[in-house]
């Protein structure tokens, strides 16, 4: 299954108001006396984190949500009854941002719960203000609204590998060959406008949009999807074989990671030369002796050739595996 990212998106969160306290009288003879419940307090929201990398899609067709408000008090000092709070989910990786206080809340596991507005109290019944001095109070209280919060939410993936490269350079295709994914494949600059998902075995591969020279400051699609890479586990690093000069096509994707945060060019990378199947034997023989000069080491492969994805794959479940073996150590501890 493809999932087409939301990645950056604005909501607006306002819990619920609180309910009124009830004014209210206790007609039993010799028991006469304010007996008004309070209001309940309004519904709260929560985020909480997710597996599923496409749930901010959710907030496209929801900018706007409010949480319930509280029950409204009652006679013979009923409370009224608190509303359940609402727990938004959202995946792992999202970044909220309070746009009018700057206060960030980061969601990266699974579970995780964070509070993002509260709901207002409720409001004191009559039976609260009794006093000796005043028998029959006729106060309550009307109930708090409850907090409003405008939030930007950012997505920084959190996958296990993600594909990189210039435009065209097969990312696409390679993600359909491993997955059941059906990105979008096209011989133009920027085919995907997305980061497009898939999964091999459980192993979250990212097809990270076509970068080009200047990404880092903001050129083509700019740093919109840079910022993805920084949560990747390992990198595949493909390059294709109809290029004109694949060191260079490689060596300017390095640029641009080293310039946008050094850290990522320390990941572990796999390099792909792709569309072998488009040249001929002595093209693709010179590109390889060329990366190999340049102390890059890369296989040839093809998405229609079952034999040469085999590589692929092999490094895909050596990263699957690896992967479990810390799981395992964790679970340990």
């Amino acid at each position: 299954m493809i999932l087409m990212l939301i990645d950056e998106i604005m909501v607006t969160l306002t819990g619920g108001h609180g309910g009124k306290g009830a004014v209210a009288w206790n007609n039993i003879k010799l028991h006469r006396g304010p007996v008004g419940g309070d209001g309940a307090r309004g519904a709260s929201i929560y985020f909480e984190g997710v597996g599923d990398i496409g749930m901010l899609s959710q907030f496209q067709s929801m900018k706007d949500v409010h949480g319930k408000d509280g029950e409204n008090g009652k006679g013979q000092w009923r409370d009224g009854a608190n509303p359940d709070h609402l727990i938004l989910k959202v995946p792992t990786g999202t970044i909220a941002t309070n746009v009018e206080t700057g206060k960030v809340i980061e969601i990266t596991k699974i579970g995780q719960r964070e509070l993002m507005v509260a709901g207002g109290l409720g409001g004191w019944g009559n039976f609260k203000y009794k006093s000796s001095t005043n028998q029959s109070p006729l106060q309550s209280q009307p109930g708090l609204p409850g907090d409003t919060a405008t939030l930007r939410l950012d997505l920084k993936l959190i996958a296990d590998v993600g594909l990189i490269g210039l435009p065209n350079a097969g990312k696409s295709s390679l993600l359909n060959a491993l997955t059941s994914a059906k990105a979008k494949v096209g011989a133009y600059q920027f085919t995907t406008l997305e980061p497009n998902l898939g999964s091999y075995y459980g192993l979250i591969i990212a097809d990270i949009p076509g970068l080009i020279e200047g990404a880092s400051d903001g050129r083509g699609l700019g740093v919109k999807f840079l910022k993805h890479i920084e949560r990747t586990g390992s990198l595949m690093h493909l390059v294709s074989a109809e290029s004109d000069d694949v060191v260079g096509d490689y060596k300017t994707i390095r640029a641009e990671l080293k310039k946008y945060n050094k850290s990522l060019t320390e990941k572990d990378e796999y390099v792909f030369l792709t569309k072998s199947d488009t040249v001929d034997a002595k093209t693709l023989e010179t590109q390889l002796k060329a990366l190999k000069k340049a102390k890059i080491k890369a296989t040839p492969i093809s998405v229609y050739d079952d034999e040469s994805l085999k590589h692929v794959q092999k490094v895909l479940n050596e990263i699957s595996e690896g992967k479990r073996v810390v799981t395992e150590a964790v679970s340990v501890k």
